[in-house]
């Protein structure tokens, strides 16, 4: 998996800091998909500056209503099909979204080449995708706020090859097959069955990805063993009333949340442009909490590896 960070400030765009959009681009299982969330101004720009392209994304998440996660919806959808996007795409998001998406498209007669699905999730939303599992919880935002967690299906185990080894079977075409679970007879007579010789089959990776939310309970529980977590981080260290009252977080509530949640690691995002010289302090402030921590700015793309057995 690759996450690329289109935008990763708070609140309005900044010189250093586009507003809120993020995509997941799947490497091997589903072929260079794309998921994209959250959809600020602009996205679509940062996006010619990236090696996406918009007919890649199949789903789009809009984890609330706020400006600064949606207004560049529009100029998505439409420039997709001007593109030649023609492969379905779904728009996830809170109450609301339908009426948004339809209105900006109906009164700029907008037409698209491709078909849209608009889903308008709850708390508690789930859904199943190609055996990725796909869940939305509400967390404490001015206006509903959700975080989506997903969740890959199981990893098939690695092939023992010592054990092939040890039986004198050569490398070759007979690896791939019993990779496959496949019987395979060999020239000596023997007979050789896939499922003896692979591992056991493995959980797949967790991301979960938080809209905007003060620290919550909802959080630690959604967040739960995830392989990557991302997170807001709107307010410094110090500034933790400011970040209640206005229902955001601060780097240090941010990492306290993955400590809980028994996060391996956590991306601080959506960054104040009151900090735009101040980011090693953000970040090392939560990195006395959580120690596996990373701080986006536009741009970055982090890699998230397969687990290993």
């Amino acid at each position: 998996m690759e996450i690329h960070f289109l935008g990763t400030g708070a609140g309005i765009p900044s010189k250093g800091r586009n507003v809120s959009s993020l995509a997941l681009r799947f490497m091997t299982n589903r072929e260079g998909d794309v998921w994209l969330f959250d959809c600020g101004e602009s996205t679509q720009h940062q996006i010619l500056h990236t090696n996406l392209k918009l007919w890649q994304i199949s789903k789009i998440f809009i984890s609330h209503m706020h400006g600064d996660h949606l207004y560049g919806l529009p100029g998505v959808l439409g420039s997709r099909s001007f593109q030649g996007g023609e492969n379905p795409l779904t728009v996830y998001g809170p109450k609301g979204i339908h009426e948004f998406v339809t209105v900006a498209l109906e009164t700029s007669r907008t037409y698209l080449k491709y078909p849209l699905e608009i889903v308008e999730y709850d708390d508690g939303y789930t859904e199943n995708d190609e055996g990725y599992k796909i869940e939305a919880a509400l967390l404490e935002h001015v206006i509903p706020s959700f975080g989506i967690r997903i969740t890959e299906p199981l990893q098939p185990g690695r092939l023992l090859v010592e054990k092939l080894k040890e039986i004198k079977v050569p490398p070759g075409p007979v690896y791939q097959k019993l990779k496959e679970g496949e019987t395979v007879t060999m020239d000596d007579g023997r007979t050789l069955h896939g499922a003896d010789f692979i591992d056991e089959a493995q959980p797949g990776r967790v991301v979960t990805i938080c809209g905007d939310t003060r620290p919550s309970k909802k959080t630690v529980q959604l967040a739960q063993n995830s392989d990557l977590l991302i997170h807001e981080a709107t307010f410094a260290e110090g500034m933790e009333e400011q970040a209640i009252d206005y229902f955001h977080s601060t780097t240090i509530q941010a990492a306290e949340i993955a400590k809980q949640a028994n996060a391996k690691r956590l991306i601080l995002n959506h960054i104040s442009s009151r900090y735009y010289e101040r980011s090693e302090e953000l970040l090392e402030s939560a990195v006395r909490v959580f120690n596996n921590t990373e701080l986006a700015h536009d741009l970055d793309v982090f890699h998230l590896i397969k687990r290993k057995n």
